[in-house]
């Protein structure tokens, strides 16, 4: 494989919806989700009402990569070969001596599953995006509580809080204003959604110009998917795209059959019937990526297009549009921006009187560096105190050269570039560096390691 990358060469760019080409005020929008599903879990299921207030500094507790081990009620950060490096009881950080004397020094029990990306399953779940995340805080609370009043040894609340997460995302929920996260986000979006910056409206648009196909696909239900074009694109918002495919319901698009996942029409963002294939562009529901690629093909007069895709999340965007369809994959990681510690000049620059009317309430942003779990990408080997330390890459680390083309913190990063700007990509030849853009992160470089795992 070529060492290059450029945008020049696809015929196809594709773009997930939620964290990528919408950017949500991340404090705000924790606070929401983690508001959301408490709710549900206290009126509905009868847990501890302290699970609905929140310490300003709580969210710290959120990092992406971590795994919740649902039986046992404890959350690792996993090393690349599938070894632990830190974990969690609830909330209660375990130290180095009680992880290695629970997990040692070899692969987790279920490494080779999650590592495959298998999705369902009761003994386990991925945190690997921020709708997830804010979830992750609530059931290490969850599990405290339990401990608390009940002394239990193996967990059973998750059926609870796929029943929260159903009642607040389901498909109607937009529509009926059901559960708390759609009425909220429709009331103040401004105060949840980032507006895309005009650089990047500008770049979709210098794509379509120099004749590539645009598509957006996202899990997010049409009309929700609406509110958040029209707020963060523009009323337009449709002539930047070619096809637009809401409820992909990923990875699902990416791995099933047409049979098992036909697309449809939609009439006032009701689903119609299943469609035998895909004839032209437009606004489409569900479906999967074989029929998307044979419509691609007609579109573009080749045999075999070229597609990248742009997405945030490993599980739903990157690895399965890597593996099961072979397209260019470029990893929207905001991990980048907090690695560096930067602050938005503009944000500096401001005097108080002028800052958001939500700032007031802001908690401390959240996700970047979890001081609880460490850098996103390394961290040390547990070890007794006066061992010789050894500095690893995380699971999540190996996973973003292994999928991804390249790794950008958001798209724009790159929007001001020429399209045949050439990126290094990931390979297995290069350094482990060679695909994040415009830098690699801090912890990735040598000397840096002290600063990064404190």
């Amino acid at each position: 494989m070529q060492q290059h990358f450029s945008l020049a060469e696809c015929d196809v760019v594709g773009f997930d919806l939620d964290h990528t080409l919408c950017r949500y005020h991340l404090p705000q929008s924790a606070r929401l989700i983690y508001d959301s599903f408490a709710q549900y879990l206290v009126t509905e299921k009868g847990y501890d009402e302290n699970l609905l207030t929140l310490a300003p500094d709580s969210l710290d507790f959120c990092c992406k990569g971590l795994v919740l081990d649902i039986e046992e009620g404890n959350f690792l950060k996993l090393a690349e070969d599938g070894t632990v490096l830190r974990a969690s009881h609830g909330t209660k950080s375990m130290t180095s001596e009680e992880v290695l004397e629970i997990y040692g020094r070899k692969e987790w029990k279920h490494f080779n599953t999650v590592s495959g990306m298998v999705s369902r399953t009761a003994k386990y779940y991925l945190y690997d995006n921020y709708f997830d995340l804010p979830g992750a805080l609530l059931c290490a609370r969850v599990v405290d509580s339990l401990d608390q009043h009940d002394g239990q040894k193996k967990y059973d609340f998750w059926k609870d809080m796929v029943a929260a997460i159903q009642h607040n995302y389901k498909i109607t929920a937009f529509k009926e204003d059901c559960g708390m996260y759609f009425p909220e986000v429709k009331n103040h979006p401004d105060k949840y959604l980032q507006r895309c910056p005009e650089s990047v409206k500008k770049w979709l648009k210098q794509l379509k110009n120099a004749g590539k196909i645009l598509l957006l696909i996202t899990s997010s239900h049409s009309d929700y998917c609406r509110l958040l074009c029209e707020h963060v694109l523009g009323n337009d918002f449709e002539e930047y795209f070619d096809i637009l495919i809401t409820n992909a319901l990923k990875p699902g698009f990416f791995s099933h059959t047409p049979n098992q996942r036909p697309f449809r029409t939609l009439e006032n963002d009701e689903e119609q019937e299943a469609l035998l294939s895909l004839d032209k562009p437009g606004w489409y529901s569900q479906g999967n990526a074989i029929q998307l690629y044979d419509l691609l093909k007609k579109m573009t007069g080749k045999l075999d297009p070229k597609v990248v895709y742009f997405g945030d999340s490993m599980h739903s965007d990157i690895f399965p549009a890597r593996h099961y369809s072979n397209w260019e994959t470029v990893f929207i990681l905001e991990e980048l921006l907090g690695d560096k510690g930067i602050v938005p000049a503009k944000a500096e620059s401001e005097p108080l009187e002028k800052k958001g009317k939500y700032e007031g309430d802001q908690l401390k942003v959240p996700y970047f560096v979890s001081k609880q779990w460490g850098s996103f990408f390394m961290d040390r080997l547990p070890g007794l105190e006066n061992a010789e330390e050894t500095l690893v890459h995380t699971w999540s680390c190996k996973c973003i050269s292994t999928y991804s083309t390249i790794a950008i913190p958001s798209l724009e990063a790159i929007a001001d570039l020429p399209l045949d700007y050439r990126f290094t990509r990931f390979s297995s030849n290069s350094s482990a560096t060679a695909g994040y853009y415009p830098s690699p992160p801090r912890a990735l470089l040598p000397n840096e390691d002290s600063v990064m795992m404190k």
